[in-house]
């Protein structure tokens, strides 16, 4: 990938106001990142971050009473206040999303294989009989069993894992530049979601396409994508190469999320490590750092303003005043 290529999605100075029945709720903050054709990206953190809201801002899926500010550029052509009808000509075409839950993003009146033709026919133009032909391909891709038979069943009669394959061919359906996998392979078992990755990875690396990984699992992120941003509070707080991130945690967010989680070898009743509080309803977001109140590291000037983006690598940057304190070396090793 060149340095002077231009990215194929571009988010700049991204902000979501939400008007809620206790006031106005920054939602998102000042989020910014680039992606490039075949480029893959991580966003991580806890429920209530801003991961998928951020997801959401980008297929123009917004509650009605969201306030969009900033940037977000498909190719060069903005889309932030593009009408609706705009939107549903790129939705499931050149952008599209594996959403969370399989269950709830199938309808569960329409069988799979209408729901899988239906992008087909509406993007592209093909007939009913060369949609039904195409769809029933996907279907074999990601490893349904015998779908010219399964074609006409319905949602309910599937297991979780097949109804997520199902959901991964209907969004690859139309070939789209960017994919959105939204914790994919919540609910799953280990071996399964193993395989969804496994699949997702190759469809994405056969296609050219850029994807964007959400997840709160670290070991997830670290093995499938190039670049991550650890999100708290609705805005970035660390961003930089996987690699990078994970050898120099700078942010004491990110320090905390990689403390808490489960480590192979443990002996029997190691309590796990935990973050201190709980995060912030998105009305009651600080002025400043959103974590101050759970850092241990605060100051009185983390909660004057929001830190501004330091860069302690090259193309790795952490939010936050404290990092000459944050920066020491992480005693629990690497992610395994």
């Amino acid at each position: 990938m060149s340095a002077g290529e231009q990215p194929l999605l571009e988010v700049s100075g991204l902000g979501i106001r939400l008007n809620t029945s206790r006031g106005p709720a920054q939602a998102v903050r000042e989020v910014s990142f680039a992606l490039r054709r075949g480029e893959t990206l991580g966003i991580v953190g806890e429920s209530g971050c801003g991961k998928s809201i951020t997801a959401l801002a980008l297929l123009g899926l917004l509650p009605d009473n969201a306030v969009v500010s900033g940037s977000i550029r498909l190719d060069g052509r903005e889309l932030v206040g593009l009408p609706d009808a705009d939107y549903c000509k790129l939705r499931g075409n050149r952008i599209s999303m594996i959403f969370q839950e399989p269950m709830t993003a199938l309808n569960p009146m329409h069988t799979i294989g209408h729901q899988v033709a239906e992008p087909l026919v509406r993007h592209t133009g093909c007939s009913a009989a060369e949609a039904k032909r195409q769809a029933i391909a996907l279907l074999d891709r990601v490893g349904l069993p015998d779908p010219a038979r399964r074609y006409d069943a319905y949602p309910h009669q599937f297991s979780g894992g097949q109804r997520q394959r199902i959901t991964i061919a209907m969004a690859l359906a139309c070939k789209p530049d960017v994919l959105i996998a939204d914790e994919p392979t919540t609910a799953l078992d280990v071996t399964i979601q193993r395989q969804i990755l496994d699949l997702i990875a190759d469809l994405v690396a056969e296609q050219g396409m850029a994807m964007i990984l959400i997840s709160h699992d670290l070991g997830v992120i670290a093995e499938n994508v190039q670049r991550m941003i650890v999100m708290y509070g609705g805005t970035v707080v660390e961003s930089g190469t996987t690699d990078a991130v994970f050898s120099r945690m700078g942010h004491p967010y990110t320090q905390g999320l990689f403390r808490a989680r489960p480590r192979l070898g443990a002996r029997k009743g190691t309590r796990l490590s935990t973050i201190a509080g709980t995060v912030p309803e998105l009305a009651d977001l600080p002025a400043g750092c959103p974590f101050a109140d759970r850092c241990a590291l605060v100051i009185d000037a983390c909660r004057a303003a929001l830190p501004p983006l330091i860069e302690i690598g090259t193309g790795h940057g952490v939010r936050c005043i404290r990092t000459d304190v944050a920066l020491t070396p992480d005693p629990a090793g690497a992610v395994a």
